[in-house]
């Protein structure tokens, strides 16, 4: 190489620097990380905590989840100088506190969210109550927000539809039949240690129910469990194409329902999937007017279902780890006036009701 021609560390750097920054501006980011939101929900204590946990590579112990936690993971992007981040929401108690999903699903990272439904395979008797109860929660939401939306960009309805029908695939053939959600939704089927142990017919109609469900909404469908590795890694895989964009493999797809079920965007079908599981006569007397009615019926018949908002006999403030002691003082003093409150309250009742101290039934206070 003649001298004076040859490149020197700095005149790499500027030739590097111009290649990314030309690749950030291609990309939209201009030199700025990408940002996406993930909202977890789903069934009480099915393990959403320990896949978050798993995703970020910490090597913690998962501690219950008390209403809605967040916390956010960061990848450096190729060789650029720049860090994507996803912001990772959790709603703890299953369905008793759906509504704080109005936190993360906002007008200002609507587009940029996804969701993660977690199920507890080893409940089926909570199952679909579950997953209605959240979905139709997060659907009213994210409705909600594209009307207000709407308002500055009257096309935004329509490009998001573009958008889940590009995740499913323009030209499916069930393209009439199913109703896409308008954030790609992740199903997952947690516990599968435990739901592996049951009778092989439960297993087929839960398998069955849970591919119709992902197909009817446009999601990809995962089992999982935490004692599996080979599990968990499927599942790390679709949280990081969701936070970060990351490629899916499509060979792990399986829907043979002895085996853990693994069904990415759009790779099923109503064929496939077949009838759900009820008898001829039954679905004659059935009065479902949707396909989701009719599976639901099914369903519902085979494992009927029981509300998952049960009283609420843990109390978090009396939990350890949110120990404070100035605020646990106060509400203790609270409590004490709240309990002589309430024995004033029933005396004087009682005092009400037999006439009063005096008997002439006048209520001294």
């Amino acid at each position: 190489m003649p001298k004076g021609s040859e490149k020197t560390i700095w005149d790499f750097a500027i030739i590097e620097a111009e290649k990314n920054a030309t690749e950030a501006k291609e990309q939209g980011t201009d030199g700025k990380g990408a940002e996406n939101h993930i909202l977890f929900i789903g069934s009480k204590n099915a393990g959403k905590t320990s896949i978050i946990l798993r995703f970020l590579e910490k090597d913690e112990t998962p501690k219950p989840t008390i209403a809605l936690e967040y916390t956010f993971g960061r990848r450096a992007r190729g060789h650029q100088m720049v860090k994507d981040v996803c912001h990772i929401w959790e709603l703890g108690g299953g369905t008793f506190l759906s509504q704080l999903t109005e936190i993360p699903l906002s007008e200002s990272n609507l587009m940029s969210t996804s969701l993660m439904l977690v199920l507890d395979l080893s409940q089926p008797y909570e199952v679909w109550h579950t997953m209605e109860t959240l979905v139709k929660g997060a659907l009213d939401r994210v409705e909600q927000v594209i009307s207000r939306l709407m308002r500055e960009n009257p096309k935004i309805q329509e490009q998001i539809k573009e958008k889940a029908w590009k995740r499913i695939g323009e030209t499916h053939p069930d393209r009439d039949m199913i109703d896409p959600f308008p954030l790609p939704l992740v199903i997952i089927g947690s516990k599968y240690d435990v739901y592996q142990d049951f009778d092989p017919e439960k297993r087929k109609v839960i398998a069955k129910t849970l591919r119709f469900i992902a197909h009817n909404y446009g999601a990809a469908l995962q089992f999982c469990s935490n004692k599996t590795d080979n599990l968990m890694s499927r599942t790390k895989n679709l949280v990081s194409h969701l936070a970060f964009g990351t490629t899916l493999s499509l060979k792990s797809m399986s829907v043979d329902p002895n085996k853990p079920l693994s069904v990415p965007f759009g790779m099923d079908s109503m064929e496939q999937i077949g009838l759900p599981p009820v008898a001829d006569d039954d679905l004659g007397r059935s009065n479902a007017r949707t396909p989701l009615d009719l599976w639901k019926h099914a369903f519902t018949s085979y494992f009927p279902q029981k509300s998952t908002i049960k009283a609420i006999v843990e109390d978090p403030s009396k939990d350890p780890q949110y120990a404070e002691a100035a605020v646990d003082n106060m509400r203790e003093q609270k409590n004490k006036e709240l309990e002589r409150y309430r024995r004033q309250a029933e005396r004087r009742a009682k005092e009400n009701k037999t006439g009063g101290p005096s008997g002439d039934g006048t209520l001294r206070l």
